[in-house]
């Protein structure tokens, strides 16, 4: 995101994780259609924009949010699991929040906003205005992305019920 680096004020705030080994092994796990670090930045910077703007606690919402998908636990196979909305929704959030533990200090607030960004699929209610700002923006960032990657398939797939639709009122 060439943006960020014109914006020294959110580097600053971020370079520690950015910096840090553990969390660019993020650059390695695709996510969405791009990578799991990729996602994490537009995340942070996009609520730490709008936290900025609406007064809020921007620092931490900016460390929070590029945290919160911070879990490199591959070996948890989505595609294989019964439960696919428990395993995403309740197993990321508590594993983000172990890991960046190890090697960050996490507040109160960083902790919840990490915990329930996944809400309404995790019944975890955000408790602080940040928790929903990161909450949101990770909804439309991750719903932007799955569209992207699958462009192709739903322009078809459009195309195709229009030509019927078509044809059918014919």
């Amino acid at each position: 995101m060439n943006i960020l680096d014109e914006d020294e004020n959110y580097l600053r705030i971020v370079r520690d994780i950015m910096d840090n080994e553990e969390f660019n092994k993020l650059s390695n796990i695709p996510h969405h259609g791009e990578t799991r670090m990729i996602h994490s930045i537009k995340v942070s910077y996009y609520s730490y924009k709008i936290s900025k703007f609406l007064k809020l606690d921007y620092k931490e919402t900016a460390r929070a949010g590029l945290l919160h998908d911070f879990y490199l636990d591959t070996t948890k196979d989505f595609d294989k699991a019964k439960d696919k909305v428990r395993l995403y929704s309740v197993g990321h959030p508590k594993d983000a929040i172990e890991n960046a533990s190890q090697y960050f200090t996490l507040s109160e607030k960083g902790i919840n906003i990490i915990r329930t960004h996944m809400f309404p699929l995790d019944y975890r209610i955000p408790k602080y205005m940040e928790s929903w700002v990161v909450n949101i923006v990770d909804t439309v960032v991750s719903t932007t992305e799955f569209l992207k990657k699958f462009r192709y398939q739903l322009n078809t797939a459009l195309n195709i019920w229009l030509i019927l639709f078509i044809n059918l009122r014919k």
